[in-house]
């Protein structure tokens, strides 16, 4: 095996390579040079130094100067800035198309989770993500209308930006859990993998939006996506913040979820409802859905460039030292 493989590199600055043509012209130099400065005797034999042994120092005297060759050779390749090819390649891995749908509605305020509803839904969610590298995965919002946060992507590092970035306020109050779900199903319905899913999160009763939420549910068993919902909030009463020109009041109010809405949306697509009342259910909920099958997907993996003149850097420097300790120590007394 080689030290280097040559047919993973490109060359930054090839033209360098022309510098090697001077390594013939100084050999050549170095030959006329050392054939005419060479001390001379004239002697009316040699036949009594046929048979003379040559000394080790002898045998050396060529060394520095054939390090000095690889030195100057190994430079000049650094100069051409080697680098590793850049590739892609197709990679087939498990994984299934997944879309968030959160439910943004002010009521996501209460705080009968930590610190409130929407926090601990955010933060099992890219929990969640992390948890999943190999599938794609989008996020719909939905409030009193619905909007497409991210498409489905396997970039999970802006799917993860863009889902910290969300909060109650950012569009119309209210819970269109249809509007939200036909939302997730557009986003979903044409990607190529076998299992699609849509993870439901609301804590209220769909009031909103002119899709009702069991039309949007038959559209999603149409194309095949399975529902998972999930209703966040306490049994009973939960406390919800106000602001009062005296500061941020709390009030509480009875919990309202329809759960025999969600149980049958998650039912007709052939998913299941859970209920989480708080963050440790929460955070058990999704390593259940977590534990859902895979199917195969197909994803593009790219190599970049990376600088690989370092190591004929070193290589140069290690025979340029060699030369200099040869040429003024073992060899220092030679011609």
């Amino acid at each position: 095996m080689s030290l280097f493989d040559w047919s993973s590199f490109t060359f930054k600055h090839p033209q360098f390579f022309w510098l090697l043509l001077i390594l013939p012209l100084m050999a050549a130099y170095y030959w006329k040079v050392k054939r005419f400065t060479r001390p001379v005797i004239n002697i009316s034999s040699t036949d009594a130094f046929r048979n003379y042994p040559k000394s080790f120092k002898q045998r050396l005297v060529n060394v520095p100067l054939v390090f000095r060759f690889i030195t100057i050779a190994f430079l000049i390749v650094a100069l051409a800035r080697p680098q590793s090819s850049s590739s892609s390649s197709n990679v087939t891995t498990e994984g299934i198309s997944i879309v968030v749908a959160l439910d943004i509605s002010t009521s996501m305020l209460a705080e009968d989770f930590r610190p409130n509803r929407i926090e601990a839904a955010k933060k099992v969610a890219l929990d969640f993500i992390d948890g999943r590298p190999n599938d794609l995965i989008g996020l719909v919002i939905f409030s009193g209308e619905s909007f497409t946060q991210c498409p489905i992507t396997s970039d999970h590092s802006v799917l993860r930006n863009l889902m910290k970035d969300i909060k109650p306020g950012m569009l119309e109050d209210g819970t269109a859990i249809g509007e939200g779900l036909a939302t997730a199903v557009s986003r979903l319905k044409d990607a190529k993998t076998k299992s699609k899913v849509i993870v439901l999160i609301t804590d209220g009763v769909n009031n909103s939006g002119s899709i009702p939420p069991a039309t949007a549910g038959e559209i999603a068993k149409t194309f095949g996506i399975r529902v998972y919902s999930i209703g966040v909030g306490t049994k009973g009463m939960a406390p919800y913040p106000f602001k009062t020109p005296f500061g941020v009041q709390y009030q509480n109010m009875e919990v309202q979820i329809d759960e025999d809405l969600l149980t049958q949306v998650a039912g007709n697509t052939d998913g299941k409802y859970f209920r989480a009342t708080n963050n440790k259910a929460l955070e058990g909920v999704f390593k259940e859905i977590d534990r859902m099958e895979k199917s195969k997907i197909e994803v593009t993996e790219f190599n970049r460039h990376t600088e690989e003149y370092l190591p004929f850097a070193l290589i140069a420097l290690s025979f340029f030292v060699a030369e200099l300790i040869l040429r003024y120590t073992l060899l220092k007394s030679l011609p």
